[in-house]
């Protein structure tokens, strides 16, 4: 077991948007060199309009951000706003000339504490047009930035294993950060990689949503999860492993405390997950083996991910880490999932051969029918190839 040394200094940015640099960095840990906690541009106040609206025909809530629409779009490098602060260039959002890893309230976000709302609470309009059918909600929660490196060339996958260790506690730091905001139902970190999934910023970055709601796909999983144990008495995570073991045939690797495999009903043309073996909720139930675990077993798997394909140099991916709800959060009819669910990565692509993508047509998008164009066994035996090159 190691302790993981790290500084952690927070911030605000000119319009009140909270930043906290996560540094591990030996200079930094003595107290030689300093980051910038001053913001020195001159920004209006962080406030947005983002609302809900739940569907009455699925039950679903979506939300609607529209000052969204002008965010910064791939800006030339020297109007990187994730770079760290440059003498004789633009401010970015970091004020500091250098930083290990950063965390910052997304200037465009999707979810706000700072919603513009009526001075009498009673003056919202909780319905869509007065109709009972149709409820509107304030989408009330918080979105965060995460900067991996200030390199813009690099990738999660470059990361040494101590910068992803930082990442991960930056991940852990601020899942209990953002579950103890008043509303907040689930938090999710996750990362976009690639023109080809819609990043608006090249910068090597991540994101962390808090949800007022419980997102539908995990909504599914905790329903799944709550039938299996009143059906069977046992915990659907421990199954579904046992299950993988016994096959075989999907299992990329196993270490004491996780497993990676593809799974059996695996939608992607590449999928692949990573699952404690132990039921853990999130990122903060993670003891200090499992830390110490984790970054080079996710390293190999972002390097293999990064040669799945001939000819591709970065495939274009979503990394999100699935965790339970806030337990004390759920009420009337969600009351039953509690204590459901497992803390998850699942790392997917869109690309379905060499620098062709899957698109979501008739079937998938209209109906939520899926149809792949492999199979999960195909997929894992392709990892295996080149797991097993990099050993």
């Amino acid at each position: 077991m190691t302790t993981h040394p790290l500084k952690i200094t927070g911030t605000h940015l000119a319009d009140g948007r909270e930043l906290i640099y996560f540094d591990d960095s030996a200079d930094v840990l003595s107290g030689e060199v300093t980051r910038e906690l001053t913001d020195p541009r001159d920004l209006p106040g962080s406030v947005t309009e983002s609302e809900m609206r739940r569907d009455p025909l699925t039950g679903e809530w979506i939300t609607y951000a529209a000052h969204r629409s002008n965010r910064t779009f791939m800006p030339p490098a020297n109007e990187n706003p994730l770079a760290p602060a440059t003498p004789g260039h633009l401010p970015t959002e970091i004020p500091s000339t250098d930083y290990d890893v950063v965390v910052f309230e997304n200037r465009f976000p999707s979810f706000s504490t700072r919603i513009a709302m009526p001075e009498n609470p009673d003056d919202y309009d909780w319905q869509v047009d007065g109709e009972e059918i149709f409820l509107r909600r304030p989408a009330k929660a918080r979105c965060e930035v995460v900067c991996f490196t200030p390199d813009s060339s690099k990738s999660f996958r470059d990361l040494p294993l101590s910068r992803i260790r930082t990442v991960i506690e930056a991940w852990r730091h601020r899942t209990e950060a953002l579950s103890a905001i008043d509303g907040v139902i689930q938090v999710a970190p996750f990362e976009n990689r690639g023109e080809e999934i819609g990043v608006t910023l090249q910068h090597p970055h991540g994101q962390i949503y808090s949800y007022p709601f419980v997102p539908p796909r995990s909504q599914r999983i905790l329903e799944q999860a709550a039938a299996h144990r009143t059906a069977t008495g046992r915990d659907l995570f421990d199954d579904i492993l046992d299950a993988e073991r016994r096959s075989g045939e999907r299992i990329i690797t196993e270490t004491p405390h996780f497993t990676v495999f593809v799974p059996a009903a695996a939608k992607w043309p590449v999928e692949v997950m990573v699952v404690p073996n132990r039921a853990v909720g999130d990122f903060t139930g993670l003891t200090d083996e499992e830390l110490d675990e984790l970054p080079a077993l996710l390293k190999h798997l972002y390097s293999a991910v990064d040669r799945y394909f001939e000819g591709v140099e970065r495939t274009p991916y979503i990394a999100a880490w699935n965790q339970m709800p806030v337990q004390d959060r759920l009420t009337g009819e969600q009351e039953r999932l509690r204590g459901e669910g497992r803390l998850h990565l699942q790392l997917f692509s869109l690309m379905r051969s060499p620098n062709r993508m899957k698109f979501l047509a008739g079937s998938e998008s209209a109906l939520g029918a899926w149809i792949s164009d492999t199979t999960p066994e195909r997929i894992a035996g392709r990892f295996r190839e080149i797991w097993e090159d990099e050993q």
